[in-house]
């Protein structure tokens, strides 16, 4: 899997682009949202780069797919690699509440994606009164 340094542009947007693959169906309206939400200036990474982004991740998962074709899209390992690049608490509540954001994009939350933001917050050791400090109370 392709590394990224720890904190970096690349390393929110491989989180976020997990979160647009993780049900299995990539929704124009999550790239929408993006745009809407002003989400590459808000991580400093241009449209084009973040699209090369997804796209490695895409690569990266499918070079692990089993003999079959089967993809294991919630492989925990899989997972914890590509949030442990993220160590600063900031970037991992702004990571959440844009990981939100686009889970919300086409109207609905599937489970995969439901499973993934609970292990984030989880994983990270943040909670959703975390978010709400963070970004409601503002």
């Amino acid at each position: 899997m392709k590394n990224y340094p720890t904190n970096s542009p690349e390393a929110i947007a491989r989180i976020l682009a997990m979160f647009m693959i993780t049900d299995g169906n990539m929704d124009t309206r999550e790239l929408e949202s993006m745009e809407n939400l002003h989400v590459y200036e808000i991580i400093g990474l241009p449209r084009k780069h973040f699209i090369d982004v997804l796209a490695k991740y895409c690569d990266d998962i499918s070079d692990d797919a089993e003999n079959d074709g089967t993809i294991h899209l919630l492989s925990r390992q899989r997972i914890n690699e590509v949030l442990d690049l993220i160590t600063e608490r900031q970037k991992r509540l702004l990571c959440c509440a844009l990981a939100l954001d686009i889970c919300k994009a086409d109207s609905t939350i599937s489970d995969s994606e439901m499973l993934l933001l609970r292990h984030m917050m989880q994983h990270w050791q943040l909670s959703l009164e975390d978010l709400e400090n963070e970004f409601i109370r503002q």
